[in-house]
């Protein structure tokens, strides 16, 4: 193989690190690789970091130890991220998305891939630290954004279904109250699906009561698994007691019964303070 030139080595690292995020690879593997001294793999490293850094396109973190190396982690900057909910409020405020039940039509939005792959970096970025070994959603409108979180954190997507399949071997399945009326529904997920002693992100669409994601908290109970966060691209202000603690959401909504002139769709405070309240 012909010189490999240091803009050409720099071509390939962002390009191979990006598509894995999170993975961690060596120094030794991209030595053999461009067939370069680990000294200049670092000076490299080094330089493509502070360039992710200026421009605010991501995270390069250098892991010590034994099995340490490079990884790369996507980010935003908080900046962007506000501005980004904040455009989304604008648009989603319109009286006419608003859905009998208080529900808010996000279809067209959860369907743009731009979009939602902005809203997995986003609130990837507030479970790096977590280590989380799978993300959780619910069948089906929160699949989209529950797999852009998974693929900004490297790790594989669960999906709970509403009855079990018989392509996917047994299941455990259990009964969740959904809705403020009370209703029992059920939830179900093939006991291949996770292994006990493994972390959960739950992601979903849509946060209301809390009853679907206490569903899924009960469910990974059920399977010794360690719920490490919740995430939300919606929630609304009412009511303000839900059914579980400690979630984010990107945007929080707001209405009056009978009253859609009242809507009101917000980005979170924890995204607009810099803050961990959600």
């Amino acid at each position: 193989m012909d010189r490999i030139r240091r803009n050409e080595r720099m071509a390939a690292l962002i390009r191979m690190l990006s598509v894995a995020p999170n993975r961690i690879f060596t120094l030794s593997h991209f030595c053999d690789l461009f067939g370069t001294a680990k000294s200049t793999m670092s000076e490299d490293i080094d330089l493509l970091k502070d360039v992710l850094s200026a421009f605010d396109l991501g995270r390069l973190d250098t892991v010590t130890g034994a099995a340490g190396g490079v990884r790369f982690r996507p980010a935003i900057s908080q900046g962007e991220a506000k501005r980004l909910i904040t455009d989304l409020c604008r648009e989603l405020v319109k009286p006419s998305r608003l859905l009998p039940g208080g529900f808010l039509y996000l279809s067209d939005i959860l369907s743009t891939p731009s979009i939602v792959r902005s809203m997995g970096v986003i609130l990837a970025e507030q479970y790096y630290e977590s280590a989380p070994d799978f993300v959780l959603t619910m069948e089906t409108k929160g699949i989209p954004v529950a797999l852009m979180t998974a693929d900004a954190l490297g790790v594989p997507l669960v999906i709970a279904r509403r009855s079990s399949n018989v392509f996917e071997g047994s299941a455990v399945n259990i009964n969740y109250v959904a809705g403020n009326a009370g209703h029992i529904e059920t939830m179900s997920l093939s006991r291949r699906a996770v292994q006990e002693g493994q972390r959960a992100l739950i992601v979903d669409d849509f946060l209301k009561g809390g009853g679907t994601a206490k569903g899924m908290i009960d469910l990974m109970c059920e399977f010794g698994v360690d719920v490490v966060g919740m995430a939300f691209v919606m929630s609304t202000a009412s009511p303000a007691q839900k059914r579980i603690r400690g979630e984010k959401a990107l945007m929080v909504m707001d209405v009056q019964p009978d009253d859609p002139g009242s809507l009101t769709v917000t980005p979170a405070g924890w995204l607009t303070n810099g803050n961990d309240v959600a």
